[in-house]
């Protein structure tokens, strides 16, 4: 048992908060089947990332036009289906912890989709969520996770972040913080830690420092 002590934490949402991977994967095979693309490929590119910067990576050379397109279609897919979002377990303690810590969303999804997810998963939406119209460009690149902790006002090595995925993790990596994989499979992409089950930190009335047991 390592006790890991942090002054902001970082949330991902879909494999993190959200157990959305369901969904996800079902809407991208749609759309590869339409596409012509292989599915097994298009899932294993989607992970993690802005739709759009999939969307240029699975179909290189795309006109601006038709890629606001398909990303339109993608949406519009991903709001229908997201009522069946879940919370993964302790997702909703995790966040009623947080209360005193400075913390944040940091999303590849569009504002609009975040909120329903997070609602239809019965989740309460941080006070500063990063989604993708905020920044320029996709995990794995760090934009994201460094807009966060610039907003917060905490240096990236006092920043924990709890992802799922392969440029989720890279992208936290790549900004200088810790990173918590959450599930199993997340230990294929070098996290600092890997926990399968979310849970509330210990919190320090008077610093708002977080700590986490983490195994």
């Amino acid at each position: 048992m390592t006790t890991v002590s942090a002054h902001a934490v970082l949330l991902d949402m879909d494999g993190t908060l959200v157990d959305s991977t369901g969904i996800v994967e079902a809407v991208w095979t749609a759309w590869s089947a339409i596409r012509g693309l292989d599915p097994e490929h298009v899932v294993r590119t989607v992970h993690g990332r802005q739709s759009r910067a999939s969307i240029a990576a699975l179909l290189p050379g795309i006109s601006e036009e038709r890629l606001l397109a398909e990303d339109a279609w993608l949406l519009e897919q991903e709001l229908a289906e997201s009522g069946r979002a879940a919370a993964v377990p302790g997702a909703a303690d995790l966040l009623a912890g947080l209360t005193e810590v400075p913390h944040a969303l940091v999303t590849s999804a569009p504002e609009e989709l975040a909120r329903v997810r997070m609602s239809a998963a019965g989740l309460g939406m941080p006070a500063l969520a990063i989604t993708a119209e905020q920044v320029s460009a996709s995990k794995p690149d760090p934009e994201g996770f460094l807009i966060a902790a610039a907003r917060l006002g905490v240096d990236p090595s006092d920043c924990l972040v709890f992802e799922d995925s392969a440029a989720g993790i890279a992208s936290a990596r790549a900004a200088g913080m810790r990173v918590v994989g959450v599930g199993e499979a997340a230990s294929t992409h070098a996290p600092d830690w890997v926990v399968t089950t979310l849970a509330a930190p210990a919190v320090d009335p008077e610093s708002g420092i977080a700590r986490f047991d983490l195994v």
